[in-house]
């Protein structure tokens, strides 16, 4: 069986139920079919893989794959009903994963690491609420409604890899839960009118209102002095919850230090580019490209060196 052959259409045609026998696979060619899934979908993993702890850079791509296509079910497939009906397909192939025997590569090559880590099942039926639930909500009253979202949407990706980490504790969780919210926090501030074009808004409605950003203004993707400072207040408090999980690099053992740190700073360098902007988010998409990668790659790694040597954690 070859796999990963074409795009998300063509993969989707060829695995979604209903479109033909269901191909064989073995389990090492769903290992393949995760890692080349990784490699050609995440431009960044191929740089990002020498610093992961071996015994992790197989599960991490497993689970990358897993919430690759959960999200593309969600997110480029037309019609919400569709969607619908496929991420409940998404969904019973995870049961077979923690219960039975999957079809699709992807969740087979889970369930090998679900069996080797102990995994639950929770975090991925979080992240699957949040794909339905954005087929179903287009926008949120409060900010606490929003932060619901991240919970289900963001905070369970921090908590599988603290479970392939081994170091599912309260603390980690707080700090996990901060770093993935405020990175998700970023990543709608980014994408603020990419959002709006497919109609869904993640600026709280309160916080509108509370800067007096109204509706008409809302639709028309206005750029005022209300907007700018209803801007500044959320990207401030995305950058708190950012270094309020920075914490966690301490608790998490040898390389996956700077993983961690990373993508704490990931958040923070495309909140500063928001702030560079001048918040005009509307009129032009903050950009991080390669070479912002690689300095965040080389800051972490310098970061936690020094860690280490001064005895803050271990090398291993």
């Amino acid at each position: 069986m070859d796999v990963v052959t074409g795009g998300f259409e063509a993969e989707l045609a060829r695995w979604r139920p209903g479109a033909g026998p269901v191909p064989v696979c073995t389990l090492p060619q769903a290992r393949d079919y995760c890692r080349r899934l990784a490699a050609t979908h995440y431009e960044n993993f191929p740089l990002l893989s020498w610093m992961l702890p071996r015994r992790l850079r197989h599960p991490l791509q497993v689970v990358y794959a897993w919430c690759r296509w959960a999200d593309d079910l969600a997110d480029e497939v037309p019609g919400q009903e569709q969607s619908l009906e496929l991420l409940a397909w998404w969904r019973s192939e995870l049961e077979a994963c923690f219960e039975g025997t999957p079809t699709h590569p992807v969740p087979l090559a889970l369930q090998e690491v679900v069996g080797e880590f102990r995994l639950c099942r929770q975090p991925f039926d979080d992240l699957l609420d949040a794909f339905v639930q954005d087929q179903r909500v287009v926008e949120y009253e409060t900010f606490e409604q929003l932060l619901g979202y991240c919970r289900l949407s963001a905070n369970p990706v921090g908590r599988i890899v603290l479970a392939l980490c081994e170091t599912e504790t309260d603390e980690a969780f707080v700090h996990s839960d901060a770093i993935c919210t405020g990175l998700q926090l970023a990543n709608f501030w980014q994408d603020l009118r990419r959002d709006h074009e497919s109609g869904r808004v993640y600026l709280p409605l309160e916080d509108c209102r509370r800067f007096g950003y109204d509706r008409t203004r809302l639709a028309a993707r206005t750029t005022d002095d209300a907007f700018l400072s209803l801007m500044q207040f959320e990207v401030d408090r995305a950058r708190g919850l950012l270094e309020q999980g920075r914490s966690l690099v301490t608790l998490i053992p040898g390389r996956m230090q700077i993983v961690i740190d990373l993508f704490a700073r990931g958040g923070l360098v495309i909140l500063e580019r928001v702030q560079r902007t001048g918040y005009r988010v509307w009129d032009h998409r903050p950009v991080v490209g390669r070479r912002d990668v690689v300095g965040m790659v080389l800051a972490a790694s310098a970061s936690t060196v020094r860690r280490w040597l001064c005895g803050g954690g271990g090398t291993t």
